[in-house]
């Protein structure tokens, strides 16, 4: 019996096999060239393993030299269009909303919500993606935002001195908080404090197999998600009534929420604000810690970027915060900023969905199918920069790269991200007060990991010690 099931069990694996690679065959002469792997596991324990070593793009780079620089896999459960070819990707993004659509696993959106700016579309995506471009353009970052920001960094640090520092915890703590501000008007405190330790629970959920019960990493995701939604709900609430009858309103991402013309349903306030904090935490942070690693293992460039710091700070009084001018005059801090941007690809790329048939570079993408768009495997290809995969911010001191090549560590098109000049305004006051304030050294050896997200595998244990004046 129990080899009548095995046989039985064999015949149907081989007969699912023959039905999918059916089911694919008549587009097989015009999609592009590759492997499907699989039935329904595809090529999806390969991408995992390969990147579990230390290469930033083993999986692509195999496929590439095989099949060229657009291939056909099938990960996560659907046939995908790889594309690391940067006329390719600039070719989807310019077409986001016409022969391509936005397009994540359910697992994401059950972690996100359905109202996110990320999964949003159309007129509304418009909308909301100009709405929160307003609360973070270069105007409200310098009357507005630059002076918390200048605030919180410094708070944050004055208990850095003689201690050995998780750098990689320390800089996500920096950028909760600098997003609670801004959305909310919030300054740490008790409550901050609470809500962050739930939304930790939140985010690992998005790097975890997404097995919904309640011992695994995304079950206590979601239940994580339930309580987080529930504060920002009583939160959202309690600010409708103060503003009801308030003249002096908050000028903060909440209060333009309420006062839209539509007006947004609590649901929909909610799942924005999430969805705000996760874009606003998890890759500055990274970029912020990264770059410290980056500068302490190249001193050339640590000591011309402390360089510039110094000489900015020592046309200001002691304890004066930063103003525009300032951030300004930090141009090779935003060459170390684009590097570490490039080389590290917090966004590796982004999944798109064609809406139908798509024609490009003489092959065919299928109406239904996934592309993935990938910025790392541009932004680390030898051929279009040299030594690519070298940290070396000088190349960026004619500000912009090479004619013909893409650099997206921000995506582009309709999605370009809303907040990319908050995000290096951050990054860059961090890095003034952390070089003109303290000197530190490694703790440890760490390395880079490229799986789920690029991180430290330590999370980068410096020592750190105050400079005295």
């Amino acid at each position: 019996m129990a080899f009548l099931s095995l046989q039985t069990f064999f015949f149907v694996f081989l007969g699912l096999c023959f039905l999918f690679r059916l089911s694919l065959r008549r587009r097989r002469s015009d999609i592009p060239p590759g492997s499907l792997g699989l039935p329904f596991v595809g090529e999806t324990l390969q991408l995992i393993a390969a990147y579990k070593t230390e290469n930033p793009e083993p999986f692509i780079d195999a496929r590439i030299r095989r099949y060229g620089r657009l291939f056909t896999t099938h990960v996560f459960g659907e046939p995908t269009v790889f594309l690391t070819d940067p006329e390719a990707i600039r070719f989807v993004l310019q077409n986001e909303g016409k022969l391509f659509e936005s397009s994540y696993p359910s697992s994401i959106s059950n972690l996100l919500g359905r109202h996110s700016l990320l999964l949003m579309k159309g007129n509304l995506h418009k909308k909301m993606h100009s709405l929160t471009m307003s609360f973070a353009n270069s105007t409200i970052i310098r009357d507005h935002l630059l002076v918390d920001i200048d605030r919180l960094v410094r708070y944050n640090m004055d208990g850095w001195d003689g201690r050995r520092v998780l750098l990689q915890d320390e800089t996500k703590k920096i950028t909760f908080e600098l997003t609670m501000k801004q959305l909310m008007s919030f300054d740490p405190g008790e409550w901050t404090e609470r809500l962050r330790k739930e939304y930790l629970l939140l985010i690992e959920g998005f790097f975890s197999v997404p097995l919904p019960l309640f011992f695994t990493t995304y079950g206590r995701a979601l239940k994580a998600r339930t309580k987080v939604a529930e504060t920002l709900r009583s939160m959202v609430r309690e600010r409708r009534k103060e503003e009801m009858g308030e003249s002096n309103k908050k000028k903060d991402m909440l209060a333009a929420l309420i006062d839209v013309e539509e007006g947004f349903s609590e649901e929909e306030t909610v799942d924005f604000l999430l969805a705000l904090l996760v874009a606003g935490y998890e890759t500055t942070s990274t970029i912020m810690t990264l770059a410290v690693k980056f500068l302490s293992e190249t001193p050339a460039s640590l000591s011309l970027l402390k360089a510039e710091h110094e000489g900015i700070r020592a046309k200001k009084r002691q304890g004066e915060s930063l103003d525009w001018s300032d951030y300004k005059a930090m141009s090779f801090t935003q060459c170390v900023i684009n590097e570490t941007l490039r080389v590290a690809n917090i966004i590796s790329g982004v999944f798109r969905r064609a809406v139908s048939d798509v024609q490009i570079k003489g092959f065919t993408i299928p109406k239904g199918w996934k592309v993935f768009a990938s910025f790392r495997a541009v932004h680390l290809d030898h051929d279009l920069y040299k030594d690519a995969r070298s940290f070396n911010p000088w190349r960026w001191q004619n500000n912009s790269p090479s004619p013909g090549i893409i650099y997206t560590p921000f995506g582009g098109g309709p999605r370009l991200c809303p907040g990319y000049e908050l995000a290096r305004v951050e990054i860059s006051i961090f890095l003034h007060h952390l070089v003109t304030s303290f000197s530190w050294e490694a703790a440890e050896d760490d390395k880079l990991v490229f799986f789920p997200t690029t991180r430290t595998q330590k999370r980068y244990p410096i020592n750190v010690r105050r400079k005295t004046l």
